[in-house]
């Protein structure tokens, strides 16, 4: 039997990967904090509902007792959980907004590849971090919180990977770009908080709309995300990291000198 823990799994990008890896055979807990969501996915063949809030270690270990109860071994621990909302790095709620971002975004992951690293050793398996386009592309104006904790998650990611590779447990990145999920409700949702509170930004925000709305139409097909992590679960020897249709307006731009960027960014929206 293969088993497989994945958080956020029970909706989004994490709970489509989650039933494409039950319909190829994996026992998958999908943890996650929503117990709407988990009843419903828990109807799907082959998963597991794991009931886990990543950001309190307590929680963390009641999920791992549940998970022992059916397995000692884990074939890949796959960390989806995740937030993003836009906002203004110097007006609104942003210190706490940032300690928000950090304690789900990184510090959950932390504590759950800290938590289940022996099941993942014990089953010869892996682990697989998700990150963004957001953790290696420039920063963009107004996503500074999410591009903090992506930033965080490469270096992490990273520094673990060169950490587990003493013990043969392989550590694999996943860099998904823009996909239709609930975080395109959020983002939108702090866009409008900043709009409609903004002490000095009202004009840039206007002109910065159009390109917000743009880049959200450029979704992919949540298949090719699906792809990449049974890939990154599967291949003897994965790739470090998976680069999943990621943004064509931002990808340019990292051909751009900062100097001129910043400018270009002053003549546009400035």
């Amino acid at each position: 039997m293969k088993y497989v823990l994945l958080t956020g799994g029970a909706g989004g990008l994490g709970g489509i990967c989650a039933k494409a890896l039950a319909s190829r055979g994996y026992t998958v807990f999908a943890a996650d904090i929503n117990e709407d969501a988990l009843r419903e996915i828990g109807k799907t063949p082959g998963i597991l509902p794991l009931s886990m809030d990543i950001t309190s270690q307590d929680s963390i270990e009641k999920a791992k007792q549940t998970v022992l109860q059916t397995t000692q071994t884990l074939d890949a621990v796959i960390n989806f959980a995740g937030i993003h909302t836009l906002s203004s790095l110097i007006e609104g709620n942003s210190p706490e907004l940032i300690e928000k971002m950090l304690r789900v975004n990184v510090m959950g992951m932390v504590r759950v590849n800290r938590s289940f690293i022996e099941l993942v050793m014990a089953g010869g398996g892996r682990i697989i971090n998700c990150s963004s386009e957001c953790g290696y592309l420039k920063p963009q104006p107004f996503n500074g919180p999410y591009t903090i904790t992506k930033y965080a998650v490469e270096a992490y990611n990273d520094s673990l990977r060169r950490e587990l590779m003493f013990l043969g447990v392989p550590v694999v990145k996943i860099q998904p770009g823009s996909f239709k999920t609930n975080m395109h409700q959020t983002a939108s949702a702090g866009y409008d908080r900043i709009a409609a509170n903004t002490k000095y930004y009202a004009k840039v925000l206007q002109k910065i709309k159009p390109l917000m709305d743009f880049e959200f139409k450029m979704v992919g097909d949540p298949k090719y995300i699906a792809a990449a992590v049974v890939k990154a679960v599967e291949k003897p020897r994965p790739r470090q990291r998976y680069r999943v249709k990621n943004s064509k307006l931002l990808l340019p731009l990292e051909l751009i000198p900062d100097p001129i960027l910043d400018f270009a960014y002053r003549v546009v929206v400035g």
